[in-house]
């Protein structure tokens, strides 16, 4: 098969980051009791993580073409195993900021290069929407994993034995170092571009901001990771702190959040190839605020047991919950993909770097604002908030495609002249 290597790689790479960096919000519960902090000094393990990834997507949106995707995917395997190895031997809660500092770092290098590396692997643009989907749907299983082996460590979170999973994770970096640098990836394309000065590609990369699509694009992505991020960092918290369920079996339950979102996006794969995009997009929205709504004033007339400990137990809104990621999911792999498709793969690198710039930036205000809103004015009230991204994110949705049309009209007029 065609670059089917390298695609193994990207798709263990996306696994890897995927345990390493959703499992924060299984870490912001875990700190709570381990550190003895509140909820807002926890939501800062956010920030390390998302401007970390927002620092190194900008710097290497800019200069991937000189570095190349393999070497900066490399060199992030190298980081996270050294740190996954190190740190967890500290146990300060300075240690797990660190770590999480490292790990968007990486990440942001490793997105960056994946996003490049699929440009340069696929054929057509049904097959690069189809493989950002099927490697969106591949990092949602990941996430998934991560609760499971976090869960698995974390009966007794007071006693630290939840860093152990820190340990697993570097081994499986350890192999994903192995298979990507055995797998052969031509980088001529990216090469040949890199011609220019270093302020040349920043320059470059800063243009595309002015572009109105891009500009809708990046809001877009900004309100949608904002509302991604806010639930996922904090279903866990809501789990324990609302609904009164154990640690562990908080952690496992919140695992429901990723499975859905896997199915979400693995359905829009199928949908999104019969149907027109925006419309399957606003579905997923209303969806999302029924899903929403209707959980939150589930779980505020639901009386909970003082502490659940038995499956037996948990209350149906656990369930209903976490189904919003059937409806969350899909957006953010299409909006991805239009935009890229919309543009040459030359510029596909720079793009990155901004998607996943603007994206950290949403996730990272996402978790902050939850988490002063969680002490605030409780974990329900906290939730409702997202109704007010969602709105918005519905409006940018209008923005972006009535623009991206207009952009598409002005291609086909100028061909038709040429012809």
């Amino acid at each position: 098969m065609h670059n089917s290597r390298i695609k193994v790689s990207i798709f263990l790479n996306y696994f890897l980051f995927a345990i390493l960096l959703n499992s924060i919000g299984t870490v912001i519960l875990l700190v709570q009791t381990y550190f003895k902090v509140s909820e807002p000094e926890a939501a800062l393990l956010d920030p390390f993580k998302d401007i970390s990834i927002a620092v190194a997507s900008f710097i290497v949106g800019a200069f991937i073409s000189r570095i190349g995707y393999k070497k900066s995917m490399l060199i992030a395997l190298a980081s996270v195993a050294l740190a996954c190895f190190i740190i967890p031997s500290l146990r300060f809660f300075w240690a797990v900021k660190l770590l999480c500092a490292i790990s968007g770092f990486a990440f942001g290098l490793t997105k960056v290069s994946v996003f490049g590396t699929i440009g340069i692997v696929t054929r057509s643009e049904k097959e690069h929407l189809s493989i950002m989907n099927f490697i969106e749907s591949f990092f949602m299983i990941g996430i998934l994993s991560g609760y499971f082996l976090f869960a698995h460590f974390a009966p007794n979170p007071e006693t630290g034995n939840w860093f152990h999973s820190y340990y697993v994770v570097g081994a499986f970096a350890v192999v994903a170092f192995i298979v990507l640098l055995s797998s052969p990836l031509d980088e001529s394309v990216i090469m040949r571009s890199a011609n220019g000065s270093s302020a040349r590609e920043l320059a470059d990369m800063l243009k595309l901001i002015v572009l109105p699509l891009v500009i809708s694009f990046v809001l877009c992505a900004f309100f949608y990771v904002l509302i991604e991020q806010s639930t996922m960092n904090w279903l866990p918290t809501f789990n324990k702190k609302v609904l009164h369920i154990s640690e562990s079996l908080a952690i496992i339950w919140t695992s429901i959040l990723p499975s859905s979102m896997a199915l979400g996006r693995f359905l829009a794969g199928i949908l999104l190839r019969k149907f027109n995009w925006m419309v399957i997009l606003m579905g997923c929205l209303a969806g999302a605020t029924l899903i929403l709504v209707s959980s939150l004033y589930m779980a505020k007339n639901t009386a909970v047991p003082a502490s659940i400990d038995s499956v037996s137990d948990v209350p149906l809104v656990a369930f209903v919950f976490p189904a919003i990621g059937i409806f969350l999911a899909p957006i953010y792999p299409a909006i991805n993909s239009l935009v890229l498709g919309a543009l040459p793969k030359s510029k596909h690198a720079a793009m990155s770097g901004l998607i996943v710039v603007f994206s950290a930036l949403g996730g990272t205000l996402g978790s902050i604002i939850t988490g002063f809103l969680f002490k605030k004015v409780g974990g329900i009230n906290a939730f409702y908030f997202s109704l007010a991204p969602i709105g918005i994110l519905a409006i940018t949705l209008f923005m972006f495609n009535k623009i991206k049309i207009r952009q598409a009209g002005s291609l086909l007029l100028a061909e038709e002249r040429l012809a």
